[in-house]
């Protein structure tokens, strides 16, 4: 299912060396190439842009108890209440989108279950996306000059996932804006709009068709994010830990670990970040807002509602042959 697609303007593209950081090299060779189409977007503001869209696949990989899984989309997000519903002066966020982060209503739609998108915030801007902030042609993130690969690009970019919202609106966006001194918004875009950032999927129960809502999840150690074939951590940073990898956020059980885990390395890590100088430079591995222990792990913090079944079949190899 074909969906507009958004390009911010990149007048200036920083240089990114693009090393791909994965283990099953063979596995992300199977995803690179599977069926595609080529889609053309008109931007509101800037510019035209072809991309490979993905949308047309309408499946992604996921992670279960440690495991890669494959999500199947019968029909569209939906992002419910609406965005005014939250921070109803922000008409101008909302003729761009209806989407928000910073609260929720779990119970918007009925029997819907938690669905926790793992951020690579430690990769700092170049998660939303743009060239100009960082990140690789593709829109997907960079980390010391390696490319992360996620589940699902920057949306709006040729890695961008299907029935995911091209922009968001979040107070938190604004926060980091104006800790950039940026006052009007970034790229032609209201103030606190962005594009949907590059993230892993999880989730812990139920392979049938339900709705999921959304719940963020800031990472900030680069340790511990999930190789999206492998659903497997590497080292990649020093730290003060006696198992480095040892919250790698493929579960469930990982995530609330993480949640409360200290890393002093994480300063040195995140120094210049300014997500995490937005924060305060929090220590814990992880930052999920409106939770601060595991059962708050649960509460809602977009009103993004996803619709799909799961099929334990390994998202990345299941065409292979």
């Amino acid at each position: 299912m074909s969906r507009s697609r958004f390009a911010i303007s990149n007048t200036v593209f920083a240089s990114v060396t693009i090393i791909l950081l994965i283990v099953a090299a063979s596995g992300f060779g199977l995803y690179a190439t599977k069926p595609s189409t080529t889609a053309t977007t008109t931007s509101t503001s800037v510019e035209t842009t072809t991309v490979t869209n993905r949308s047309a696949w309408s499946e992604t990989g996921g992670l279960y108890n440690g495991q890669v899984v494959t999500f199947i989309y019968p029909r569209q997000y939906a992002c419910t209440p609406g965005l005014l519903t939250f921070f109803s002066n922000q008409t101008a966020a909302a003729s761009k989108t209806g989407c928000e982060v910073g609260a929720g209503n779990k119970t918007a739609e009925a029997g819907a279950v938690p669905l926790w998108v793992i951020v690579p915030a430690y990769a700092g801007l170049s998660i939303f996306g743009v060239g100009a902030l960082g990140a690789s042609q593709q829109g997907y993130p960079t980390f010391d000059n390696q490319t992360v690969l996620t589940d699902c690009g920057a949306s709006g970019t040729p890695s961008g996932c299907p029935d995911h919202p091209l922009l968001l609106y979040s107070p938190f966006f604004t926060a980091v804006e104006q800790h950039l001194g940026i006052t009007n918004g970034y790229g032609g875009l209201p103030e606190g709009v962005l594009p949907t950032p590059a993230h892993d999927h999880l989730i812990d129960c139920c392979f049938q068709v339900i709705p999921w809502y959304t719940i963020v999840v800031l990472n900030f150690d680069p340790n511990i994010q999930p190789n999206p074939v492998t659903g497997q951590c590497s080292q990649l940073v020093p730290s003060n830990l006696t198992d480095a990898t040892a919250n790698c956020l493929n579960s469930f059980s990982a995530l609330s670990s993480a949640l409360t885990t200290h890393d002093s390395a994480l300063a040195q890590t995140n120094g210049k970040n300014p997500i995490w100088q937005t924060l305060g430079g929090p220590s814990t591995q992880v930052v999920v807002p409106g939770a601060a222990t595991t059962v708050q792990l649960s509460n809602a913090n977009t009103n993004l509602f996803e619709h799909f079944t799961v099929n334990s079949t390994n998202f990345y190899l299941r065409y292979e042959g």
